[in-house]
């Protein structure tokens, strides 16, 4: 029996990766990888035993030639205490269980092993979540699930913590993309294979009259200078694998300054 329901149907989102445009739709996951390549550069350690976990292995082996690539299955292809590095690359927003997903990279990673993991984040299309949840509600008065949910950088930074990794740090990147309409938006989906693959999905074709207001609604509510903008929120995580020559935080009330006198700021009492 299965205790939680299901986020994704596994068998659309693998129909919908196999129909992606892979000559054209992969800017997102080629923009992911190379900023992945760049902060990598910062860490001082040289990695020799890299696992990466992706939909579209061929964009990530172009950037880690010798990494051990595996798909996003429920279950991760990985070995325990095996790797100094592992990445998870731009398919977390997918997984029915996003922290056994994490966890299970923990798992694989040598003691003060590295996970470097990123996903999309709220922010992600959230102008066209918008238009096609009024659209929907004003044609037929209801709502189905067209977009995956995805986390807050909070949430997701959280989700470092209770796999168990050490250090966790998550920022993000925002992108902006301009389209010429909602149409050409919805094609590009398509093309990058991140089309509704959602379980509790509409297993039917949306009405024209709901795609066709939804058009209208962002064209209304969102152009600038001719075009329509699609938010695009990319959140990097990083953790390592506990260790016990690792740094580790201070005991609170263990500070021997005061942040106001290294500011140099003037302190106020606030009134309750």
């Amino acid at each position: 029996m299965q205790d939680t329901p299901l986020l994704t149907d596994r068998n659309a989102l693998t129909r919908n990766r196999a129909r992606a445009d892979r000559a054209r739709g992969m800017f997102l996951q080629e923009t992911a990888a190379e900023d992945v390549q760049d902060r990598l550069s910062l860490v001082n350690r040289t990695f020799t035993n890299v696992a990466i976990v992706a939909a579209f292995p061929d964009v990530w082996r172009a950037c880690f030639p010798d990494a051990t690539i595996m798909t996003d299955a429920d279950t991760l292809d990985l070995q325990e205490n095996t790797h100094d590095l592992v990445i998870h690359a731009l398919c977390l927003h997918w997984a029915n269980d996003p922290v056994g997903q994490l966890i299970q990279c923990r798992r694989a990673l040598k003691a003060d092993g590295l996970l470097m993991a990123v996903s999309f984040g709220g922010q992600t299309l959230h102008e066209l979540r918008a238009c096609l949840g009024q659209a929907e509600a004003e044609v037929t008065g209801g709502l189905s699930p067209r977009i995956a949910p995805m986390g807050e950088i909070r949430d997701l930074g959280a989700l470092l913590q209770r796999a168990g990794l050490a250090m966790p740090v998550a920022d993000a990147m925002p992108l902006k993309v301009t389209y010429e309409t909602a149409w050409h938006l919805m094609k590009d989906l398509r093309s990058m294979g991140e089309n509704n693959a959602l379980y509790a999905r509409l297993r039917r074709p949306s009405g024209r009259q709901v795609l066709m207001r939804a058009a209208d609604i962002y064209a209304l509510e969102f152009m600038e200078e001719g075009r329509i903008p699609a938010t695009f929120e990319m959140i990097f995580m990083t953790g390592w694998a506990p260790a016990q020559n690792q740094p580790q935080p201070l005991r609170p009330g263990s500070a021997v300054s005061r942040l106001a006198d290294a500011l140099g700021a003037k302190e106020e009492i606030l009134k309750d």
